[in-house]
């Protein structure tokens, strides 16, 4: 079953076009790796899926569940089961995350949650997450590490529990046992939730064992297949695929850098 599908998306920022023709379908139970060079619209296309005011849809379609997903609110995505884990989560002072965490569960429930049992679900999570046990009480993300922070999207990924968990770099900043507790919950949680996944190292994408994996370049999807797509890509880079596909890769610095900037892969640098 089709969870997600993407027609011909263009999207732009500041006027200058990012994504050029966005062509994508997600079944449910996917977990699709998200792959491709610095600045070619991989982070650009779950933002604007989540909808990201910052971009502009100037032309396509993103269909979630049957329904047109761009006549939606980010709010409305959020209750339909979309999530975004982002690659720089915001430092929120002043809010704290029991707050923030029993504003978010209740938009989708229909009786909001008892404080108790709030408390014993952040609890029981913080553990698997091997995050501090006073993590309630403290300010959204404030002072927190990057591999905290990263850790914290997972959190709340498992709290909210939606349908398609999309995850920019989610292991960027962890060290090797934070890619492991990562790794080993976004495992669990694939049962009953579909990924679209982005990373620029084969580390995290051989723990999570994506079932397909898919290439950006030039703001388009230009190449899909599985696991050893990925692994030809950590060994080589991708400029066998502007040899054998005949595709001009565009320099980063003549693309706008938005919002994030991805760390390089050593090998493609190489």
């Amino acid at each position: 079953m089709i969870l997600l599908e993407i027609r011909d998306l263009h999207a732009t920022v500041n006027e200058v076009e990012i994504l050029s023709g966005v062509n994508l379908k997600i079944n449910s139970g996917e977990v699709v790796a998200l792959l491709g060079p610095n600045g070619h619209g991989k982070s650009t296309l779950l933002q604007v899926i989540m909808g990201h005011p910052k971009y502009t849809v100037t032309k396509g379609k993103i269909i979630y569940k049957g329904k047109d997903l761009l006549k939606m609110t980010v709010d409305e995505r959020a209750r339909a089961g979309l999530f975004l884990a982002m690659q720089n989560p915001s430092e929120v002072p002043g809010v704290m995350i029991s707050d923030f965490l029993r504003t978010a569960i209740n938009t989708k429930r229909e009786r909001p949650i008892k404080p108790i049992e709030l408390f014993r679900v952040i609890d029981k999570a913080s553990k698997e997450m091997q995050m501090p046990y006073d993590l309630a009480s403290r300010n959204l993300n404030e002072g927190f590490s990057g591999g905290e922070k990263k850790r914290h999207e997972i959190l709340q990924m498992k709290l909210l529990q939606p349908e398609l968990a999309m995850l920019d770099e989610i292991d960027s900043g962890l060290d090797v046992d934070g890619i492991r507790i990562v790794s080993q919950q976004i495992n669990e949680e694939k049962k009953d939730k579909t990924f679209l996944v982005i990373s620029h190292y084969a580390r995290l994408y051989d723990l999570i064992n994506p079932s397909r994996a898919v290439v950006m370049i030039n703001g388009r999807v230009v190449i899909e297949g599985d696991m050893e797509l990925v692994k030809r890509i950590d060994k080589e880079g991708y400029e066998w695929i502007q040899i054998e596909h005949n595709i001009d890769i565009e320099r980063e610095d003549k693309r706008p850098i938005v919002l994030e900037v991805c760390a390089i892969n050593e090998r493609s640098k190489k």
